[in-house]
């Protein structure tokens, strides 16, 4: 059985005859799996497939869920390298660039160095007293940039240094690639455990948001879709996209609910240097604390109730399903529109029925972005604690001059009684 979405790449490859070709990728698909398949259609084949694959890796997620905060910054890590080097390989296969000279370890260079610059910054704002125990760290933290600059400018250097004539354009074109790549993976994957380091809760329902409403539009698409919804990707419909919507708004809702009765879920992930090891405790703050709520007039007739209770983070669960369910999808659309553009279907054939690692994360980086600048836009206030580790970290004489103006302004405003003496 030829599905239609083959159908409609083959036409659109026939307008891109300009693009170099592509070799197809291979079938994955564990040979158990092909066997206990063997007499399904097509159409059914991929349905079991897809689910199996996608239990297990529900199942893996969920372990590693219970194994630690620190194991989920190794998988946002372990994911940020796989899906850099999904795009990177087509790009050396798209244009034929096996044998540039050291391109291919220069774009690995790139990574590292980005991959430093980024996380370097957050080891100095989380692991600031750690920092301060180790003198050699301390030279690092405090000239980072200018290290981060330096190993930056001279992978460029090498760049300019490896062109050849007969090339220049498409080193170019592999540079450019490198960055946009870099843009895509590294800046999202750090602002991924950036959501992390605020609580665990702002990287579950967010990721596991996108997660319900790609495999509710699936269901609903492929059981009642009828009415295509986009053309870059012609198994859309707008039914599943529908269906999507409502069933991830109810999910974030309900999983918040549970996820907010838990400080392990709600606290801050914060270092503890004595014991070296991420810690979650705290008293939660009202975001996750019980409250009564008025229901609207209108709902009123309808539920039969005058006042609810629930968590205030609920509410912005709301907000954060809205936006996997209408703006996420764009991302997927977007890779979709990559994939036509260079006559691929997957970004790689990693996962059987789902293929390569970046057609599973291509809306996660999208919301990524949108939890980073929803927390620092309406979430975030001052923070005592992040301040109290940099304060830690300058001289006594620093520390002393700080003490003085803060104890100067204190009294100035009543609060502290002006006999008061260093």
């Amino acid at each position: 059985e030829v599905d239609l979405e083959e159908r409609l790449v083959d036409l659109d490859l026939r307008n891109d005859s300009d693009v170099p070709d592509v070799p197809p990728p291979t079938d994955s698909t564990p040979e158990i799996l092909k066997r206990a398949l063997s007499g399904l259609s097509a159409r059914w084949k991929n349905w079991w497939i897809r689910g199996i694959l996608t239990l297990a890796m529900i199942s893996g997620f969920f372990l590693i869920i219970y194994l630690g905060s620190f194991m989920l910054m190794l998988l946002v890590l372990s994911i940020q390298v796989k899906c850099y080097h999904e795009i990177i390989t087509i790009g050396y296969r798209v244009y034929h660039s096996y044998d540039l000279p050291w391109f291919r370890s220069l774009s690995w260079y790139f990574l590292l160095c980005v991959n430093y610059f980024f996380y370097g910054e957050t080891v100095a704002d989380y692991f600031a007293t750690f920092v301060q125990r180790r003198e050699q760290l301390q030279f690092l933290i405090r000239y980072h940039r200018f290290i981060s600059f330096a190993l930056y400018l001279t992978g460029f250097c090498m760049f300019v240094l490896s062109l050849v004539k007969k090339h220049y354009r498409l080193q170019f074109y592999m540079f450019a690639w490198t960055h946009v790549t870099l843009l895509i993976t590294v800046t999202q994957s750090h602002l991924v455990i950036q959501n992390l380091f605020e609580g665990m809760i702002w990287f579950l329902v967010p990721i596991s948001s996108v997660i319900c409403n790609d495999i509710t539009a699936y269901i609903f698409g492929f059981f009642f879709g009828r009415t295509p919804l986009i053309k870059l990707s012609p198994k859309k419909t707008w039914e599943g996209f529908i269906g999507g919507f409502f069933s991830t708004v109810i999910f974030g809702f309900i999983f918040s609910y549970f996820l907010a009765q838990h400080q392990y879920f709600v606290c801050p992930v914060e270092y503890n240097s004595e014991t070296n090891r991420f810690v979650t405790e705290c008293e939660p703050s009202e975001l996750f604390q019980m409250k009564k709520y008025s229901v609207p007039p209108l709902l009123q007739a309808v539920l039969g109730w005058e006042t609810v209770n629930m968590y205030p983070f609920q509410m912005h669960s709301i907000a954060l399903s809205t936006f996997a369910s209408l703006i996420g999808p764009f991302g997927g659309f977007f890779a979709s529109g990559f994939k036509r553009a260079f006559k691929i279907k997957d970004f790689a054939d990693t996962i059987p029925g789902h293929g390569g690692i970046m057609d599973r994360f291509d809306c996660q980086y999208l919301m990524a972005t949108f939890v980073h600048v929803y927390i620092t836009s309406f979430i975030r206030g001052p923070n005592p604690s992040k301040l109290l580790k940099q304060l830690l970290i300058l001289q006594p004489e620093q520390q002393l001059s700080v003490y003085k103006i803060l104890k100067s302004h204190l009294v100035e405003k009543g609060i502290l009684q002006p006999s008061l003496r260093v």
